[in-house]
């Protein structure tokens, strides 16, 4: 059994697979079934309590006394589907998932055997949830973690994902003033869609969050990849490894009155269970026997180019390591909003090619920032996902923590 953590994935054992969502209340669990645009081809592609079975795809109730799940039969999954999500809301009306901790459990559907968990972290205002997909890649089935959280319920992630939604009924118009002329009876059936006045005009509801953009989709086929927060790719060309070496530089321009500014670059190591396994900074220039180096601090920000750059050849990365991330602190304790000119960005050892970049100037008023992070797979692939989360603190020792939790 794998403990996911959010971006995670594994390789299907079962051609038929359920996966359970509970939790300390009632969960409502649905699953969509998606084609390589993202969207469901109709309305019909939407499993739920109300429509329960879908080419390939079923919905189970639990019936409140165990939880709701999902089951996709793989090799039923109609062509041009590429990926199924599964998503669940708190069934009160309005519950948020506050202190709610939900688990996704997958599980082979022929022998009940639990394949994988995950719990997603850090959940609070959210009223719905993509908690797991179900993809295709490179003809083989997957499951991964993802753990997106929605403020406007399961009708967000539905029209995210091109369902229709039914707005609530309108309230009945005013009586007008002047006499209207009846309209002329119908001479047969009437369609009441046609009969009934139209409703007033309903304003648009706000834009729900974006869910986390399926990192399968994103590749370094073409060369550089433009990423922005939440989007992953997977450092892979062609199905081979592409790179061996990923730097991480970082630059700034020095204070022109007051102190100078120390901004100071680390990577924080971590292993299958978020557990810190060292950290690589100004102070400690070499950790995991070599296989990530630190090339020193620099105390103003003087000179072109990167300031600081570490180094990290995924090659040599021990087994026992599957979690990187990158991170930038504002050692002085000026906040990034009063920083000239900071960024930081990821590069191809090899080839200098940059990979990712982030302007740190004008961001946030915090000292902390976590850039991005690198996570192993089961298939030994490393996939990157932008970050850009920030946080107070002036050193990487008081990101070890957020940044285990951000895995």
């Amino acid at each position: 059994m794998t403990a996911m953590t959010p971006g995670s994935n594994i390789p299907l054992s079962a051609a038929r697979v359920a996966v359970d969502v509970s939790a300390p209340v009632r969960l409502d669990v649905s699953g969509l079934l998606l084609t390589a645009a993202g969207k469901v081809r109709s309305d019909d592609d939407f499993i739920f309590y109300n429509q329960p079975a879908g080419p390939g795809v079923t919905y189970r109730s639990g019936g409140g006394t165990t939880p709701d799940s999902i089951l996709v039969d793989t090799a039923a999954v109609p062509p041009g589907i590429e990926k199924i999500v599964v998503t669940a809301s708190p069934d009160a009306a309005g519950q948020t998932f506050q202190g709610i901790e939900p688990t996704a459990t997958v599980r082979n559907a022929d022998d009940n055997s639990v394949l994988a968990t995950f719990t997603p972290p850090r959940l609070g205002a959210e009223t719905a949830l993509v908690v797991i997909e179900v993809y295709l890649r490179n003809g083989a089935w997957k499951a991964r973690a993802v753990g997106q959280g929605y403020a406007d319920g399961l009708a967000g992630i539905a029209t995210d994902f091109g369902v229709s939604v039914e707005d609530e009924p309108a309230a009945p118009a005013p009586v007008p003033a002047a006499p209207v002329a009846p309209p002329m009876p119908p001479t047969g059936p009437v369609d009441p869609r046609i009969a009934a006045p139209p409703a007033p005009p309903v304003p648009p509801a706000p834009p729900a969050p974006a869910p986390v953009p399926d990192s399968g989709k994103i590749s370094l086929d073409k060369g550089r990849v433009s990423l922005q927060k939440n989007q992953t790719v997977s450092l892979v060309k062609g199905g081979r490894p592409l790179l061996s070496q990923v730097k991480m530089g970082l630059g700034w321009e020095p204070a022109f009155r007051g102190k100078d500014i120390d901004l100071d670059a680390s990577v924080i190591a971590y292993g299958p269970q978020r557990n810190h396994i060292d950290s690589c900074y100004f102070g400690k220039l070499s950790i995991l026997n070599g296989a990530i180096k630190h090339s020193g601090d620099n105390l103003t920000g003087e000179g072109a180019g990167d300031d600081e750059v570490i180094v990290v050849d995924l090659g040599r990365i021990p087994p026992e390591a599957t979690g990187l991330v990158f991170t930038v602190n504002s050692f002085t304790g000026q906040k990034f909003t009063q920083v000239a000119k900071a960024y930081c960005r990821l590069i191809d050892g090899a080839t200098g090619e940059e990979l990712v970049r982030f302007d740190l100037t004008g961001a946030e008023p915090q000292t902390g920032v976590m850039m991005a992070k690198l996570i192993k797979q089961f298939s030994g692939e490393w996939e990157m996902t932008a970050m850009g989360d920030f946080v107070k603190s002036r050193t990487v020792r008081g990101m070890v923590k957020p940044a285990a939790q951000a895995l």
